[in-house]
């Protein structure tokens, strides 16, 4: 079998694995990313948060995306029946990236995947990790190559960064179920013609989420593209759907939400409706000898509030810094220095999205007299400033969540 040696080895090319690919590009570093999949490739996950930025510049990859001419993006906003409101993320808590975009996410991922090419990535398209061994000084994985080939590969250093493959959680057995309730997304791309309706009142610079007043723990998403189309879906519980081809419910769902049956009356329905059930997942730990695991490898909590890019990039961001303290000799505390500094943000939008499911949050959003104060950190949590522990909703969130909660009700 061909042996190869690398510097920094990456297993996936999605936005961690980029943007890690160019952070230890800038720090001189060698980088060899295994993608086992031809990009383009469809992926949801495509309405990015404010705090995306800081870490796109940071690994020198922003004009590439400003260049892309994705959907701009403010803010989001909120329908349950006839109530609405709308979070603007330029007015926030903490300083930083006020705006960003809205991005079909195989075209994204791919401006990513080219940018840490441009910067000197050795990047493999269609080579799939099929083993790995991490007991020796050294991390070794075994790869079948886009031919058929098998060879191996030994890296200083392995960061997973294969989101939803989760590869080294399942070849190394760190799987764990998550606490969150199963819960399945039905969803598609459209051709919105919503900009072709004089009656439609809507803004594109928004990601819309939608929620019917009966069955408040049932959420929809709308995300239009700067193209005229749409990223649109639903999101329940399991038992909340039934045998139904995925299109069929879909529609029906729409057809009983009148603000959405309304603004969608002229959509073309013209791409393949999917489906994912059960798409939390958890880990026993985040790293280990010479590997650390990064983005929805680590965790995936819930689509609710578009966290899952921002918690890739910083995990890149976090566990580029340590290893390139520890490559350079240092001794590094990967707990102290990685793990637990990404979990504050993890654990903010863990209560932010079990405070929408069990409706707090909604009523909070919801309350037309809340204070600019608690408008502007809460604005702050959802453009993803999530590890901003001077913000009372990230240092004790479910605290803090509780007693805003209660004043609402009083005052209503």
């Amino acid at each position: 079998m061909r042996q190869e040696s690398c510097d920094v080895l990456i297993i996936g090319a999605g936005p961690s694995g980029s943007v890690a690919a160019g952070l230890l590009r800038r720090a001189g570093r060698g980088v060899t990313i295994l993608e086992k999949e031809a990009f383009p490739r469809f992926i949801i996950g495509e309405s990015l948060l404010p705090q995306s930025m800081e870490f796109i510049e940071a690994a020198g990859m922003l004009q590439d995306v400003v260049e892309a001419g994705f959907q701009f993006k403010c803010g989001a906003a909120f329908a349950c029946g006839d109530k609405r409101a709308k979070v603007d993320f330029r007015n926030k808590f903490t300083e930083g990236w006020g705006t960003t975009y809205q991005v079909q996410r195989g075209v994204f991922d791919k401006v990513l995947a080219d940018a840490a090419v441009r910067m000197g990535a050795d990047l493999r398209y269609l080579h799939e990790v099929t083993a790995v061994d991490v007991a020796g000084e050294k991390p070794v994985v075994t790869v079948r190559g886009e031919g058929g080939e098998t060879y191996q590969i030994t890296g200083n250093f392995l960061l997973d960064a294969s989101g939803y493959g989760r590869v080294l959680p399942r070849l190394l057995d760190l799987e764990c179920p998550s606490d969150l309730p199963v819960r399945q997304a039905i969803f598609t791309h459209i051709e919105d013609r919503i900009a072709q309706d004089p009656y439609a009142t809507f803004d594109r610079n928004c990601i819309l989420i939608s929620v019917p007043p009966d069955e408040t723990d049932v959420w929809f998403w709308l995300i239009p593209f700067s193209n005229g189309r749409s990223s649109f879906g639903v999101v329940g519980r399991r038992e909340q759907f039934d045998a139904r081809e995925n299109k069929e419910q879909l529609l029906d769902r729409v057809a009983r939400t009148p603000n959405l049956a309304k603004l969608l009356r002229g959509a073309v329905w013209d791409t393949p409706v999917r489906n994912i059930i059960g798409y939390s997942a958890n880990v026993k730990a985040l790293h280990g000898r010479n590997f650390a695991l990064l983005g929805n490898t680590t965790e995936f909590l819930d689509p609710v509030f578009s966290s899952g890019v921002t918690i890739a990039f910083k995990s890149s961001d976090l566990a580029v810094k340590a290893l390139l303290r520890q490559l350079a000799g240092e001794q590094v505390d990967w707990d102290q220095e990685y793990a637990k500094p990404l979990m504050v943000g993890v654990e903010t939008f863990r209560a932010f999205v079990t405070s929408w499911y069990d409706k707090r949050l909604q009523d909070i959003i919801f309350y037309p007299d809340k204070s600019a104060e608690v408008e502007h950190m809460i604005s702050s949590v959802l453009a993803g400033f999530a590890w901003d522990e001077k913000n009372p909703f990230v240092a004790r969130p479910d605290r803090r969540l509780a007693s805003v909660q209660a004043a609402c009700e009083i005052g209503h």
